[in-house]
């Protein structure tokens, strides 16, 4: 199963959208890697691409909440560390017990569930904020 891109998930901030198209395109290589049964490596690939890139996206987004004085962060955040909490635990299970069907269809649970709730929700309200909040460019 492969999830699109579309123009509800996008937030209006051009560098927060193409964080996240990034973050789509490699859970649908993920997604194709393992309907051809390859999930092995390309389950460790992922993981270790969330550990970076996840945490290098979460800590942009929330400097930018903070710097405009975001009234939302704290739940942001909560929701951002809730999300690396969740995956390290993932990353344990990988860890300990290998690439099982149980732990590929939580990690596709999990990331589906991030990439349409977190995005379309969450993050869209801060882009509102965001785009509000600056001022007018003048033309």
């Amino acid at each position: 199963m492969t999830i699109e891109w579309n123009l509800e998930l996008a937030t209006g901030n051009e560098e927060i959208d193409n964080q996240h198209k990034e973050m789509f395109k490699r859970f649908n290589h993920f997604q194709s890697a393992y309907s051809l049964g390859k999930a092995q490596n390309e389950l460790q690939k992922i993981f270790t691409f969330l550990d970076e890139y996840v945490k290098f996206h979460f800590a942009m987004e929330e400097e930018l909440q903070i710097r405009h004085g975001y009234p939302g962060y704290a739940v942001h955040k909560e929701e951002h560390d809730s999300f690396i909490h969740n995956f390290k635990k993932m990353e344990k299970q990988l860890d300990s017990s290998g690439v099982t069907s149980p732990l590929v269809i939580q990690a596709n649970m999990a990331l589906v569930s991030w990439l349409f709730g977190h995005i379309k929700g969450t993050d869209r309200e801060f882009a509102t904020f965001l785009t509000n909040s600056l001022p007018m460019k003048k033309a």
